[in-house]
């Protein structure tokens, strides 16, 4: 059988049927798919060292000779064990593996060997304890070399990866190369091929780097070429140009009660100033928890209807929906502003009534959920989309509201507002088809929250905080990962969940005070009862998922309580702080967990520590990788290497790159290229 790219992997000797369910778990179905598959990470086995250069504990590669081998039965342990006598010129030295009997059939007393391992000194006894083994031959596919070391699955190793990849050797020359030659030679760069031989069969450290330096760089390239085409795109549509009116900007600042920070007259300006263009404003504004971004997207949304045009506010949950729409119907009523709200509840009567006035151009600002992004709704004259926590919307739900736009042949301005700060590596790369306006600087006077982690032993006298700070008059948050226990698979099953902390809490260490329960099941005027008796301090705790991680504002809540904090991200687990010390009051958050490894202390150590939202974005982007911190079905991204995304130099270097190769080159001339840009055109877009 002639092997080509698109073989399937069924067909290759040594696969068949029996492993093709297995390797479709890895995303492999192909000759093509199996080779794409690179390494995570390589072991350097090529430096061979003498046995008597081996004793300090350490890991080693050693060639040798068996002396003897044999199994024996551990009496303590009733565990096998199968202890050798390597030899060499220079010495001897023990080996043994634990429950692996059939080694003795494999290895035989006079086999010469490689074998890497890790060297311990114990009791003065020298030896190698489980290494990985070969026999020495003309064909080494593991040992005294460069060895891959893939992700694995069951039954599917790395061991046994690699001997099915050196079958394929000879068709990793059918790889067509897609880079432009201009940039290969610009860049100094390795051929495609070249990089796929040498990622998975290194003969030197050079060559690896020289793959590796190929595969980061074509990943970036490929990013930066997707984001600026969309750019492109974007800047050839037309908006509606709103003119700027200084003297309605300052009668605004002026009845707000407050001083803006200069933060946020920055992010307003340059709002302000993207809406007097004829181009679509595709501005992100981020800003932590409390930082006051409505304030600057209603005056924005201000200049809008001064302007004579309409506003769509658009918010993922209703019980945020409802509390933007309460903030801008305060801030812009004063000015004649008619601010209006859709969620999926609002009565038929009342909503047709409502589609009316918004197609009449009666309402300046539609505030709502999904339900404005429904076939029946219509604007006058829509000109302005603001979405918060973007994110949360699908591509296919933006696309809609470019639609509705009322003016022939123009489209709204975007902007998107986040409170879950973007690491600014993120914004130079997936974001980098919006301009981001930031706001970093906290309203004076609010007090830092007070963060501990509380292990199992002192919970109880976090309890007897909580019950003094509820006899003051002030409410607590607790946040629990899971529903229901029996949703959870049996590996979770130690998790609090919020029906079973709810009684717990009730029944057994709050008996005194009032405790309500939130979650996605419940129905969504439940919910809003149950927000609405928490916001107005009818109740004293409210137990919850993660629903309460966004938009609610409770300014009398002085704890955040989190229940298996480990199982949260660091930008989450600062979301739900954000949720206290909204007030005037001293607030707290503390972190339950009854997990004391060293790595998930460390990960909580640095929301203790750390209080700035965009170190924190930095530091959860590094532990969890794009695909969590953004979500996965959201980013857009394939599965690039986070080390990568999170550096600036190799992001300089991909950007100038694609610019000049852009300025000069149309992509329809080079199809290879742009049918490898597909798969990035999701990235971080607003259609």
């Amino acid at each position: 059988m002639a092997l080509t790219l698109n073989t399937r992997v069924s067909e290759l000797q040594g696969v068949g049927s029996k492993y093709e369910e297995k390797l479709k778990k890895l995303g492999i179905v192909s000759v093509e798919d199996m080779l794409l598959y690179f390494p995570r990470r390589w072991e350097d086995f090529s430096k061979i060292t003498e046995i008597a250069s081996a004793k300090a504990p350490g890991t080693y590669c050693i060639e040798g000779n068996i002396w003897s081998i044999g199994n024996k039965r551990s009496a303590r342990r009733r565990m096998s064990i199968t202890e050798a006598i390597v030899a060499d010129k220079t010495g001897t030295m023990r080996v043994v593996w634990f429950n692996q009997p059939f080694l003795v059939k494999n290895l035989k007393q006079g086999d010469k060997v490689l074998l890497a391992g890790r060297v311990e000194n114990k009791f003065g006894v020298v030896q190698m304890i489980s290494p990985a083994y070969e026999k020495k031959g003309d064909q080494q596919k593991h040992l005294g070399k460069i060895a891959p070391v893939y992700k694995e699955t069951e039954g599917v190793s790395s061991r046994w990866l690699r001997y099915e990849m050196d079958k394929l050797v000879k068709v990793i020359y059918s790889f067509k190369e897609y880079l432009p030659a201009e940039v290969i030679k610009r860049q100094g760069l390795i051929g495609y091929a070249a990089m796929i031989r040498q990622l998975h069969f290194p003969e030197t450290t050079h060559q690896l780097e020289k793959a590796e330096e190929r595969l980061n760089f074509d990943e970036m390239f490929l990013l930066q070429l997707a984001v600026q085409e969309q750019r492109k795109e974007l800047d050839q549509n037309r908006a509606i140009a709103i003119q700027f009116n200084e003297d309605l900007s300052k009668e605004f600042t002026k009845k707000l009660g407050f001083t803006l920070t200069n933060a946020q007259k920055k992010a307003a300006w340059e709002i302000i100033k993207d809406l007097s263009k004829p181009v679509p404003m595709n501005r992100l504004l981020e800003g932590d928890v409390g930082s006051g971004k409505t304030v600057v997207s209603a005056m924005a949304a201000l200049m809008v209807a001064s302007a004579g045009f309409q506003t769509a506010f658009l918010a993922p949950t209703e019980i945020l929906a409802r509390q933007h729409y309460k903030s801008l119907k305060e801030l812009l009523e004063l000015f004649e502003v008619r601010v209006e709200i859709l969620t999926g509840k609002t009565k038929k009567s009342e909503r047709e009534e409502i589609l009316r006035q918004v197609k009449d151009g009666e309402v300046q600002v539609l505030v709502g959920t999904h339900a404005i992004l429904k076939e029946d709704l219509d604007f006058w004259n829509l000109a302005f989309v603001i979405i918060d926590e973007q994110h949360r919307f699908g591509v296919s739900q933006r696309a809609k509201l470019r639609q509705k736009s009322g003016s022939e042949g123009t489209m709204p301005h975007f902007l998107s507002m986040s409170a879950t700060p973007i690491p600014r590596t993120l914004t130079l790369s997936v974001y980098g088809d919006l301009d981001i306006s930031v706001i970093d600087e906290m309203p004076p006077g609010r007090k830092k929250v007070g963060t501990f982690v509380i292990p199992p032993e002192k919970k109880q006298d976090s309890y007897e905080f909580m019950r003094r700070e509820m006899k003051k008059g002030r409410q607590i948050f607790v946040i629990c990962p899971l529903i229901d226990p029996s949703a959870a698979g049996q590996a979770t099953m130690e998790l609090r969940s919020v029906t079973a902390e709810y009684e717990r809490l009730s029944r057994m260490i709050f008996t005194d005070f009032k405790i309500a329960m939130l979650h996605g099941k419940m129905h969504s005027s439940e919910k809003e009862r149950v927000m609405n008796d928490f916001a107005s301090g009818k109740t004293n705790i409210l137990v919850s998922t993660s629903l309460v991680e966004v938009g609610v504002d409770v300014p009398n809540a002085t704890i955040m309580i989190i229940e298996g904090a480990d199982r949260f991200g660091l930008a989450q687990l600062h979301q739900f702080r954000g949720r206290v010390g909204r007030g005037r009051y001293q607030s707290y958050c503390f972190l339950f967990t009854d997990n004391q490894s060293e790595t998930v202390q460390k990960r909580l150590d640095a929301i203790v520590k750390i209080n700035d939202g965009f170190k924190i974005a930095e530091k959860d982007l590094d532990i969890r990788g794009p695909g969590e911190v953004l979500g996965e079905r959201q980013h857009g991204l394939p599965d690039i290497n986070t080390k990568n995304l999170m550096n600036v130099e190799l992001i300089r270097r991909t950007k100038t790159e694609a610019k000049k190769f852009l300025e000069k080159n149309n992509l329809d001339d080079f199809p290879l290229l742009k049918e490898k840009i597909q798969k990035y055109s999701g990235v971080a877009n607003l259609e």
